[in-house]
C-alpha cells in the first residue's frame, strides 16, 4: 500500500525530532577534514587515551601496516601470499565483506568475501576450486571461512564457496549464515564465464556439507549486488546495488506467504518466489525524489514506497534500466549496510557527475516500521584526499557495541577506520600505512569487512589489497556524546 502524504507527515515529524536510538549516529562529518580537526581537538583537550571521547591520536606503525591509538594493538590473521588454507593453497586475495559467528570452544568464525572479477587467469591467488563447492569453474571469486581461537590465535582457513565473481559486501543472517553478493552482471560467455552471474549465495560457516552444490538465490534478482541485510521481525531482505549508467537502486524482497526463514531455506525458493521491489522516495511535500544526492542536509527525511521489478533475472535489460523517469529513486555507489536499531543503515559512498549533486559520502537509516529514510551522514566533496584526516568514500559499516557506527573508508588517498558517537562526533580508530604505490606516488588500499567479534572484544577489518585480515584489540569503551 502506498504511503499517504498524511502518514508521511506524521512519521517524518517523529523521525526528525531527534529521538535517540541506541547505537544510532548523527553527522559523522559535514566537511572535509572533520576527522583531523576533531582528533587535534581531542588531543589538545586531553580527551585521548583514558578519556571518554575517542581514543586519542593514531601512532605510526614501525611495521608499516596499521596506525592505532596508544594502548591498541593488531594481529595479522590472514595475508595473501603468506598464510595458507588447510588445503595448502594461498589465502585468496582482495578481501572484502566479512561477518563473525560464534564457533566451537569459544572460537570466532569469520566468513570473508574475495572480490575477484573475471577469469581465474587474471589473478595470482583466486579462490581455489574446492571439490563440491564450485558454482562456475571459470570464475575466480568466492568466500573463505577463517577460525580464530578465543585467545586471538588463527587456527585455520578453508573455502566456503568458489566459482563466484566479484564477491563484495554481503551480509549475515539472524539464523547464523552468510549471504555473499556478486557485484557483477556478467552472463555466460562474457569475461570467460560459463554461467550467469550477479546473484546472492548462502554460505554456512558451521556446516561445510550445507555449502555443497552452490545454488544462486535467483528470487533476490540478478544485478550488481553489494550488500544485504535481513529484517528479523518481518522477514524482508534489503539489498543495495553498486552501479551507474543509470545509477543503482535500493531493493526490498518480501518472502512468499507461509515462508519461514532458516538455514538453507533461501536456496529452496523458486526463482520467482516472493516480491522484489525497488524504492521510490518522496519528500514531505509529496514531491518525487529522483536521486538520493538531492539531500544536502543531515536530518532530511523521505517517505518510501516500493515498486515491483518487472524482470528480476534481467534476461535482456539490466534491472535498474527497466524503470523510466519518475518511477524509482536512484543513488550512485550504494554500498555497505548493517541492521541495527530496528532498521537498516545504508551507505551511498559518493556521487560525481553521474548524479544530480556531488558529495563524498552519505549514510542513511531506513525505518521499516515508519517507511522513512533519514540522512544521518553527509560528507562534503574532499578537496585534498591525500591529506591525512580528510574523509571520503564510506563503504562497509557496522554498529558498534560501544555505541555509534564504525566505518571503513574506501575513498581516495589516505584510508581510515573511524567511529562516530550518537551526536555525530567522529574519532579515528586506524589508518592504513601499507603503501602499495611508490614513494613519489603513494597509494593505500581501502579498508573492508569491518566487524566486531561476538563478544565485542576484537574489531576485525581487512586491507583489500594485497589481502590482509587484521584483528584489533585494546581498551574499547562506550563512547559518550556529552563530553
Amino acid at each position: 500500500m502506498p504511503l499517504s502524504r498524511r502518514d508521511f507527515a506524521k512519521r517524518s515529524a517523529y523521525t526528525g525530532a531527534g529521538v535517540a536510538l541506541v547505537g544510532s549516529v548523527g553527522v559523522l562529518g559535514t566537511a572535509p577534514g572533520a576527522l583531523a580537526a576533531e582528533a587535534a581537538d581531542a588531543e589538545a583537550e586531553g580527551l585521548g587515551h583514558g578519556h571518554r571521547f575517542g581514543y586519542g591520536p593514531l601512532l605510526p606503525d614501525p611495521d608499516g601496516i596499521l596506525a592505532l591509538p596508544a594502548g591498541f594493538s593488531y594481529r595479522v590473521i590472514t595475508r595473501t601470499g603468506v598464510t595458507t588454507l588447510e588445503s595448502g593453497e594461498s589465502t585468496p586475495s582482495n578481501h572484502d565483506g566479512t561477518a563473525t559467528f560464534e564457533g566451537p570452544r569459544g572460537a570466532t568464525l569469520l566468513v570473508n568475501n574475495h572480490e575477484l572479477k573475471g577469469p581465474r587467469s587474471s589473478w595470482p591467488h583466486p579462490v581455489p576450486l574446492a571439490e563440491g563447492l564450485v558454482y562456475d569453474p571459470a570464475a575466480s571469486g568466492g568466500c573463505t571461512v577463517v577460525e580464530v581461537s578465543k585467545h586471538g590465535e588463527p587456527l585455520g582457513e578453508w573455502v566456503g564457496i568458489a566459482g563466484t565473481s566479484t564477491n563484495c559486501a554481503g551480509g549475515s543472517t539472524p539464523w547464523g549464515t552468510w549471504l555473499t553478493c556478486e557485484e557483477t552482471e556478467d552472463k555466460a560467455g562474457k569475461n570467460g564465464m560459463t554461467k550467469d552471474h550477479g546473484y546472492v549465495f548462502e554460505v554456512d560457516p558451521l556446516d561445510r556439507r550445507a555449502n555443497r552444490d552452490p545454488k544462486p538465490i535467483k528470487a533476490l534478482g540478478r544485478y550488481a549486488h553489494e550488500a544485504v541485510v535481513v529484517d528479523p521481525r518481518r522477514g524482508h531482505l534489503y539489498l543495495t546495488e553498486d552501479a551507474s549508467g543509470p545509477n543503482g537502486l535500493f531493493y526490498r524482497w518480501t518472502p512468499p506467504q507461509g515462508f519461514r526463514h532458516g538455514r538453507g531455506k533461501l536456496r529452496t525458493l523458486a526463482d520467482d518466489a516472493g516480491a522484489l521491489q525497488a524504492f521510490r522516495c518522496f519528500d514531505s511535500g509529496g514531491r518525487f525524489v529522483d536521486d538520493l544526492s538531492r539531500a544536502t542536509e543531515t536530518g532530511t527525511v523521505y517517505g518510501v514506497d516500493w515498486v515491483d521489478v518487472p524482470d528480476r533475472d534481467a534476461r535482456s535489460v539490466p534491472v535498474r534500466a527497466q524503470f523510466g523517469p519518475g518511477q524509482v529513486t536512484r543513488a550512485r555507489k550504494l554500498e555497505g549496510m548493517w541492521w541495527g536499531d530496528g532498521g537498516a543503515y545504508v551507505v551511498a559512498s559518493f556521487a560525481r557527475s553521474e548524479s544530480p549533486v556531488a558529495h563524498d559520502g552519505q549514510v542513511w537509516f531506513y525505518n521499516p516500521a515508519r517507511r522513512t529514510l533519514t540522512l544521518k551522514v553527509l560528507l562534503g566533496v574532499n578537496p585534498d584526499p591525500a591529506e591525512d584526516g580528510a574523509l571520503d568514500g564510506p563503504d562497509n559499516i557496522t554498529v558498534s557495541p560501544y555505541g555509534g557506527l564504525v566505518v571503513a573508508e574506501d575513498g581516495e588517498g589516505v584510508q581510515h577506520l573511524f567511529g562516530a558517537t550518537d551526536d555525530g562526533r567522529t574519532y579515528p580508530i586506524a589508518r592504513n600505512e601499507l603503501n602499495i604505490g611508490t614513494a613519489e606516488k603513494p597509494e593505500y588500499s581501502e579498508f573492508t569487512g569491518v566487524v566486531f567479534s561476538h563478544d565485542g572484544r576484537t574489531l576485525f577489518a581487512n586491507i583489500q589489497d594485497p589481502g590482509i585480515m587484521l584483528a584489533i584489540t585494546g581498551p574499547w569503551r562506550r563512547q559518550r556524546p556529552d563530553c
